[in-house]
């Protein structure tokens, strides 16, 4: 740490900093997925129907999306740590709503206030990351941030519903206690990065607002696209996951546990950061290829687990699938993060997060119509079959596009 005398001012060095930030992601990360496995435990003392959850579910991935259009970028002109530290403070925010409005009006505006919250902590993490990493170590490949963010990312996510769902199992008020718990997780991590090294250096006169747009050469957005819609078809898979698992869990394969909710969920987040662990040697080419034979032979195991109903079947295919998204999802951001100048590089990533999101959000919407008007496994069914088109068009595209 550094301190002045003349005014208390103490900041991490960039090498703690990089670790505060991640801390602070995963923190963040975790926080938006703690509801997975309670969805079901508001269903059933509200009584409303299976839809309202993926209404619900939507409004934070709406509010991700907003925030990565509006000001998903705006870290590149603000600076890193004041954008961060805004973004967990709305979380903190979202939290609080959890707990003092837990009525179907006020989930939707606490998970949209956590969409928001995550929307713009996403890029501006990942860039700062970046930078901390590359001023630390300056030798180091930059791949290696892109790793450690990648992995900070899925096991936030991943760590969320296995939280949730053993408070859900073993506390007492489970709608109350993982809220009180992460407020004050957030409320740390905000104090942590008030503490954290600035990477931007902030203009005299900032630039005319504008909103979201990708700042790339015309010759590498066919790359950037193909690398989206491979995020928007991994995304996709999560946000079933994180949606709908428990529900579908408890109502089509007949198991109430909210553990058991929590513990699937977290399988297929765990298997992804995983997966980017256990090949990170492997080339970019060749993780793209494994990561999509792992998507498409989990999602055929995700539909036929659902239609027979096998629990087994369906919870090896989400893990399967998800040790798929892992890659395919590295290589996304990866390549993306690629592709920009260093100016724009929260703007470019914003970007790709934001079509990410919509495959969280607007397949999740379509399958969860699709409940109310089929039975449960048909609806699995197509979503299963539409999912699996897309990743193959979009990762083989990414392939080519590579190889050129």
């Amino acid at each position: 740490m550094t301190s002045s005398r003349t005014g208390v001012r103490i900041r991490f060095a960039h090498a703690p900093g990089f670790w505060v930030i991640a801390a602070a992601f995963l923190t963040t990360m975790a926080f938006s997925t703690i509801p997975t496995p309670l969805y079901a435990i508001y269903q059933q003392r509200d009584g409303f129907p299976t839809y309202v959850i993926t209404v619900i579910f939507a409004s934070y991935a709406v509010g991700v999306m907003a925030s990565l259009y509006l000001a998903g970028h705006v870290s590149d002109w603000l600076g890193r740590r004041r954008v961060a530290l805004l973004a967990v403070l709305a979380e903190a925010l979202s939290a609080a709503i959890f707990l003092i409005w837990p009525a179907v009006p006020g989930l939707l505006i606490a998970r949209f206030v956590c969409g928001v919250g995550v929307g713009v902590l996403t890029a501006t993490a990942t860039a700062h990351l970046s930078e901390l990493r590359q001023i630390a170590r300056p030798g180091e490949d930059p791949s290696r941030s892109a790793l450690i963010s990648s992995m900070v990312n899925l096991g936030g996510l991943a760590f969320g519903p296995l939280v949730g769902g053993l408070l859900a199992q073993y506390v007492d008020a489970p709608l109350q206690r993982p809220y009180e718990i992460f407020l004050v997780l957030l409320l740390l991590s905000a104090v942590g990065i008030a503490l954290v090294p600035e990477t931007v250096e902030r203009l005299e006169e900032r630039p005319a607002y504008r909103p979201q747009r990708v700042a790339l050469p015309s010759a590498a957005r066919p790359l950037f696209f193909a690398s989206a819609i491979g995020a928007f078809a991994a995304f996709a898979i999560f946000g079933l996951f994180t949606s709908l698992a428990p529900t579908f869990l408890a109502g089509v394969l007949h198991h109430t546990s909210r553990l058991l909710a929590g513990v699937v969920t977290f399988a297929v987040f765990i298997a992804g950061a995983g997966s980017q662990v256990v090949f990170a040697r492997m080339s970019r080419p060749r993780q793209l290829r494994l990561g999509l034979v792992a998507m498409s032979a989990g999602l055929v195991g995700v539909a036929v687990g659902g239609l027979l109903p096998n629990l087994w079947l369906f919870v090896v295919g989400g893990i399967v699938a998800g040790a798929g998204v892992g890659l395919v999802f590295r290589g996304a951001v990866a390549t993306a993060a690629a592709l920009a100048d260093p100016s724009s590089r929260g703007e470019v990533l914003a970007a790709l997060f934001l079509i990410a999101y919509a495959g969280l959000a607007i397949p999740v919407l379509a399958i969860g119509l699709g409940i109310a008007l089929l039975p449960a496994q048909v609806a699995l069914l197509i979503f299963s079959v539409l999912i699996l088109v897309l990743v193959n068009a979009a990762v083989l595209r990414m392939l080519a596009a590579q190889e050129k």
